[in-house]
């Protein structure tokens, strides 16, 4: 799937991609269950094991949920993002709870603007399969954690260690989201956060029965067409992969997630 083009008509980057799509979409994730979730939020801080001495960093914030879930518990927090709207409603919230220890700035996880060892503790939530060069992106969280336990906690979208979920759901996110890029298995997190010198201490994996309309609101008739053509091809084994079924006359699908923490020794 393109990525559409800039004003000088070469393709667009994933980044720039990302920045269009996030620009129009801020207001919604500032009010969006799935990433205000406090039960989920509260899963994330609990494996990040946060100390009040701490130095924290989110990458790719968004509208800064998970650095201000973060801010009692450590001394500071840095959120960064790509996409200036999504920064502007993380500062609203930030002034809206008064966290004081919060700050919020321009950034790309492939090019941190940190020295090494800057930071105790790392998070990254919904936002690691939207990542151009994801060895990349990793190596450079590694090299900003401290040596010594310095602490990488991962939530992300997923597949199941299985071919055809593996290639479907990706194709199905691509439509989804224009900025997608990968979706990884439990797998492949081990391998690559391993290949970056952290070392792998929980991966966890769920799965959520979601109804289709979380593929397809928001996104162009085109892309809609393109996961109904998508899901309309599957045979029944395919469809029981899925557990593609109707719930009270809604097509539901299973999503997978992964939560992941690792550390720098």
């Amino acid at each position: 799937m393109e990525h559409g083009t800039n004003e000088g008509d070469k393709p667009m980057t994933v980044e720039e991609t990302a920045k269009r799509i996030f620009a129009e979409r801020a207001p919604f994730y500032t009010t969006s269950t799935v990433h205000a979730d406090p039960a989920v939020l509260a899963k994330v801080v609990g494996l990040a094991a946060p100390q009040p001495h701490w130095a924290a960093l989110d990458i790719a914030t968004g509208a800064g949920h998970t650095a201000l879930a973060l801010a009692p518990h450590v001394a500071s927090v840095v959120g960064i993002d790509l996409t200036p709207e999504m920064l502007s409603e993380a500062e609203r919230l930030r002034a809206e709870r008064g966290a004081g220890n919060v700050l919020f700035r321009l950034g790309d996880v492939h090019h941190l603007p940190f020295e090494d060892a800057s930071f105790d503790l790392a998070t990254c939530r919904r936002a690691a399969h939207h990542f151009s060069d994801i060895d990349r992106a990793l190596c450079e969280v590694g090299r900003v954690l401290r040596p010594g336990g310095g602490r990488l906690v991962i939530d992300d979208r997923s597949v199941a260690e299985d071919d055809f979920v593996d290639r479907c759901m990706n194709q199905l996110d691509r439509y989804h989201d224009e900025s997608h890029v990968r979706e990884y298995r439990p797998s492949e997190w081990r391998r690559m956060l391993t290949a970056c010198g952290l070392v792998v201490e929980t991966v966890e994996t769920f799965a959520r029965h979601r109804p289709l309309s979380a593929l397809t609101d928001g996104v162009s008739s085109e892309n809609v067409a393109g996961i109904h053509r998508v899901l309309g091809d599957l045979t029944d084994e395919q469809r029981m992969s899925l557990n593609l079924v109707d719930v009270n006359g809604q097509p539901h699908l299973n999503h997978w997630y992964v939560l992941i923490v690792a550390r720098k020794d």
